[in-house]
């Protein structure tokens, strides 16, 4: 018998649509990936370059249990540079991937019983990480009427003695939602603690995105290279926290991980100092992709209420078709080999909903929106 807090853990239906996809592309199936949040770019080669140098330089030794010095003064001077925001450099901790950073943090912060309110559709691992420690998620709706935009009033409704913290993801996974800096504002000023996952930083396409350190020191951020970089394998993260969390953060990450890869941090290093320009161009692509899913999507059926500001998803509403996503996204997987991602993944509001990803060309996009049009026509 497994442990009650394993039981907690729900399967990850991304991965899960992605290793049924793998099956079929092992009996020689061309598989259309549109369910995976992977950009399909190489990393940039001073990136890459940067790790080649680390590693004939002999950098593959421990690193200090926070993350390389001059990683995370880069990281300082980003979020200076880009946000006019001052981080100390022994705020942040430097992490394999931010999902780990996550653990980490709300293992952390959280006691059994504690609450953590956050959005309905969210992303699809954030309950599984707050109830791993035993804390408990407070859902605040939001609407394709509303563009899927958190409504700091919605939090506030839900507000009690045992909410610990605010989790906000801006631009948000699955709906490509992106916060106003006076949404910030409001759900900085509600007073739990704020963690704000800001992953998809450096992919909007409207209004620039704000970080929750414009707005408040009583906060966490969680960030990384996996999107904006095209790092996703390298796993290389990092949470900028309060001053009073940090012994107890390096303490826990130092006795679970020791530390991160020391090439892959100075990899890091080159991608925020000399990779400026090439992220900046990959997210011109993705807004090229982002304009052709909107208008594919809309041909062949499925609703695009809201559409998508910033990072790289589509939540298409296919209620239409099924109330049962899951089912949905499999028998689209089997009859045209195209992977989606079911909505049911991210709460109970993105139910009948599928999210497609746009990280991948707009050759295979189109050829992916055209092979379920036709099992659509032949479907009804």
């Amino acid at each position: 018998m497994t442990s009650r807090r394993s039981q907690v853990i729900q399967p990850f239906l991304a991965v899960e649509v992605f290793q049924r996809a793998q099956e079929l592309e092992r009996e020689g199936k061309d598989i259309i990936h549109l369910e995976f949040g992977e950009p399909d770019f190489e990393t940039p080669p001073v990136i890459r370059e940067a790790a080649e140098k680390a590693l004939k330089d002999g950098r593959t030794r421990y690193a200090h249990s926070l993350g390389l010095v001059p990683l995370r003064e880069a990281i300082a001077e980003h979020y200076r540079a880009r946000y006019g925001v001052t981080v100390s450099p022994d705020q942040i901790l430097v992490t394999a991937g931010t999902s780990p950073a996550m653990l980490l943090l709300f293992s952390t912060i959280l006691d059994p019983g504690d609450q953590v309110l956050l959005t309905d559709p969210h992303y699809a691992v954030y309950p599984n990480l707050v109830r791993y420690p035993g804390g408990e998620c407070v859902l605040a709706p939001t609407s394709e009427e509303d563009g899927f935009q958190c409504r700091p009033a919605e939090f506030a409704s839900r507000l009690s003695p045992r909410v610990r913290a605010i989790l906000v993801n801006s631009p948000a996974n699955p709906t490509g939602a992106v916060m106003t800096g006076a949404s910030l504002d409001a759900v900085a000023r509600l007073g739990p603690l704020v963690v704000s996952d800001e992953i998809y930083h450096g992919l909007t396409y409207e209004d620039a995105e704000h970080t929750i350190l414009e707005y408040t020191d009583r906060a966490f951020v969680l960030n990384g290279f996996s999107k904006a970089y095209a790092m996703t394998g390298w796993r290389l993260g990092y949470v900028i926290a309060p001053r009073e969390f940090m012994r107890a953060l390096q303490t826990a990450s130092g006795n679970f991980f020791i530390s991160t890869n020391e090439f892959v941090q100075w990899a890091g290093v080159a991608a925020l100092r000399e990779a400026g320009e090439d992220s900046r161009r990959f997210r011109a692509i993705f807004d090229d992709r982002r304009r052709a899913m909107i208008a594919g999507l809309r041909a062949i059926g499925f609703g695009v209420g809201a559409e998508p500001t910033g990072a790289f998803y589509v939540l298409a509403n296919a209620r239409h078709l099924s109330s049962d996503s899951v089912s949905l996204a499999y028998e689209i997987l089997d009859a045209t080999h195209v992977a989606v991602t079911p909505g049911a993944a991210f709460g109970v509001n993105a139910e009948g909903y599928l999210r497609f990803s746009y990280a991948s060309s707009i050759e295979r996009i189109q050829e992916g929106l055209d092979r379920i049009a036709r099992f659509l026509a032949t479907r009804r």
